[in-house]
């Protein structure tokens, strides 16, 4: 771990490998190239090489990038240090590559998200709330709150119909009922809370219950490193109850459509760097917004507060899309932080741009494309299946690449040339999504009546995926295979349990006696009293003992001289 970290700190650093970068003042800087046409070298194939989050992807899609299937482990990198073993041939005459994984990550990477104090504060409030409810508290602890949320990341992992179904006798899981008993899961589940209610009752918070977590794990995602490509979009945390209130949003287009709405800025390796919960008109209570900001439009808001905590904005770029995109906020951005942007923007919003119309553009065919620089930003409109708009101060439409789509007239595969911003636009975007992506993969069930326990699972589920993005990274660095994303969860839920449960509670892990079906037991066939060695509580009366048990139904009952239970037991 310390050489990991070690190679991290050198890798985050203002020095970067292969080159070295300083602060420009902001007056010489260029919002666009001097020939509109060409692009700058912000977005250059060198600057690859200096973002240790990105990873080159082939998307050939104008809105859709293409991923590689995370889930399963992946090759290890083709780049071999001085200290790495030399390869070795197989039995087959292959050359294959020896790689030695990285030590069990345990909790290292999942406690830098998911801190000790947040634990700590989830314990207090929880025996605050009970005992605000019930009149004394539950008396749960830190260690026990591990223990729990351990239950949460094996559920996500292993998924049952019901929470009943992991401690039900018929489909009793081992791994999770040996932690708690399910009375206490559930009674865990039912008092854990997060703030105190008695202090919040005139806040104009409206995320109150949730929001200290929410502010300590912004604070941790802000300490990762990030690299000078950041991308904007909103997350979708599925709810559909009504006990939210108008907090709860609609939108058509997403595959969880009804839920919380969270803003999010991330790097386009998938890692979330800042966070911005929407609650409608008091979404920023607790921004300090100028006269000039107040005025933008929300999507415009959204981004400049977002990108206030971006460490290096004179070096930086941000990518966002048409619902936040508009002539104004490229400017804002530039001028106010020192952020070039590049997003996707609404006909309405290029500023005037007097760009070709769809029909004259779609007349000259595929790969088409108009631009117009005033200002110090670029407008282009490029036809591909479809007219996009596009505004930008960091890149320009040259150098040309090509892209393949399908053509319907020749039944192939067709070449036809793109713009430089759309390549970067493409490249870039995408972290949200994968971020988005990586949550639903193994999700914690947060089905509750309470509000805000969706938010929570989302707050677990967010803590895995960037730990193993940065668990994944530094096995990168360091030219080992990483464990995939479903065996990360798992070492971090055993790292979670690794002490016994509260001696308090009393617990022994016990399985329940099976008990026999309803048509074997009535079927009057084959029932006969066998003696055993051991005594067992008789299954009819409550306080009869007993050595003798059906040893078809596998029961202890009375056998007396009568032998009434035994005979009750059988019969309707």
């Amino acid at each position: 771990l310390t050489a990991v970290l070690s190679v991290r700190q050198h890798s985050s650093g203002d020095t970067h490998s292969g080159t070295t970068q300083e602060y420009v003042p902001r007056t010489l800087l260029a919002l666009v190239p001097e020939n509109p046409q060409e692009s700058d070298g912000d977005l250059s194939d060198d600057d690859q090489v200096e973002d240790p989050d990105y990873q080159p992807t082939q998307a050939d899609d104008t809105g859709d990038s293409s991923f590689e299937s995370l889930d399963e482990e992946e090759a290890p990198s083709k780049s071999r240090s001085s200290t790495q073993p030399p390869r070795k041939k197989s039995r087959k005459g292959k050359r294959t590559l020896k790689t030695v994984p990285l030590e069990q990550p345990n909790d290292n990477y999942f406690k830098m998200l998911f801190t000790d104090e947040m634990i700590e504060h989830i314990a207090h409030h929880t025996n605050l709330y009970s005992a605000q409810e019930l009149g004394d508290p539950i008396k749960t602890s830190p260690e026990e709150i591990e223990h729990f949320l351990a239950i949460l990341l094996f559920m996500g992992v292993f998924n049952f119909p019901s929470l009943e179904d992991y401690w039900h006798h018929e489909s009793r899981f081992d791994l999770i009922t040996d932690i708690m008993p399910r009375r206490r899961f559930q009674l865990l589940r039912r008092y854990i809370h997060f703030n105190d209610n008695q202090q919040c009752s005139e806040s104009r918070d409206r995320f109150y219950k949730i929001r200290p977590l929410f502010e300590m794990l912004r604070e941790q995602c802000l300490l990762i490193p990030s690299t000078h490509k950041h991308s904007v979009d909103e997350v979708m945390v599925a709810y559909k109850g009504t006990r939210a209130g108008t907090l709860r949003q609609y939108i058509a287009n997403k595959p969880d459509k009804w839920g919380f709405k969270l803003f999010c800025r991330g790097s386009s390796s998938g890692i979330i760097h800042d966070l911005l919960l929407y609650q409608g008109a008091s979404t920023f209570f607790n921004v300090a917004l100028s006269e000039e900001e107040q005025a933008l439009p929300l999507g415009a808001k959204v981004v400049t507060t977002l990108c206030k905590t971006i460490k290096e904005p004179q070096m930086s770029v941000v990518f966002c899309d048409h619902f936040f995109t508009s002539f104004n906020l490229v400017q804002y951005l530039h001028t106010a932080l020192g952020v070039k942007c590049i997003g996707t923007v609404r006909p309405n919003r290029t500023g005037g741009a007097p760009l070709m119309t769809d029909k004259d553009l779609i007349k000259r065919g595929r790969g088409a494309c108009d631009f117009r620089a005033a200002e110090g930003v670029l407008a282009v409109k490029w036809f591909d299946n479809k007219c996009v708009n596009l505004l930008s101060n960091a890149c320009g439409i040259m150098p040309f690449s090509t892209v393949k789509r399908w053509s319907k007239e020749s039944r192939a595969k067709i070449t036809i040339p793109c713009p430089s911003l759309i390549s970067a636009y493409n490249e870039h975007m995408g972290g949200i999504d994968l971020s988005d992506m990586l949550v639903h993969l193994y999700k914690t069930p947060a089905k509750s009546r309470r509000w805000y326990f969706p938010l929570f699972g989302y707050i677990l589920d967010l803590c895995i995926a960037n730990s193993w993005l940065l668990y994944k990274r530094d096995s990168s660095l360091l030219n080992e295979k990483p464990m995939s994303l479903k065996r990360f969860r798992l070492a971090v839920a055993h790292s979670l349990n690794h002490s016994p449960p509260p001696e308090k509670t009393g617990y022994i892990p016990r399985p329940s006696r099976p008990k026999p079906q309803t048509d074997v037991r009535y079927d009057n066939v084959g029932h006969w009293p066998l003696h055993c060695e051991k005594r067992g509580r008789c299954n009819l009366c409550p306080k009869g003992v007993s050595r003798w048990k059906c040893e078809k139904c596998n029961v202890f009952l009375c056998l007396n001289a009568n032998q009434e239970c035994f005979k009750f037991y059988h019969q309707r």
